[in-house]
């Protein structure tokens, strides 16, 4: 599976999409999706997250933290990959 990450857009051009009809917008790039399409489609569930209190280095939290917005899902990220190249 492939994440791929928004780009972030400023309030200005979020405001100019929002007064955008519908028939301004040019769909010709997008391919049709047709039956098989959806016949293909595998749902992905994320599991429920759980609060917990951890106590981290402080360089292993600086780290994470440095990479900025996002570095606790970051960090889930790394331990999620970790747990799978064990368990296998």
């Amino acid at each position: 599976m492939t994440t791929r990450k928004s780009e972030k857009i400023s309030a200005k051009r979020f405001k100019e999409m929002q007064v955008r009809s519908e028939g301004e917008i040019d769909f010709s790039d997008i391919p049709e999706l047709d039956e098989s399409f959806f016949q293909s489609v595998k749902l992905l569930k994320s599991s429920p997250k759980k609060q917990i209190t951890l106590r981290l280095d402080s360089d292993v939290l600086e780290y994470f933290r440095k990479q900025g917005k996002g570095y606790q899902k970051r960090m889930n990220d790394v331990l999620k990959a970790y747990v799978h190249t064990v368990a296998g």
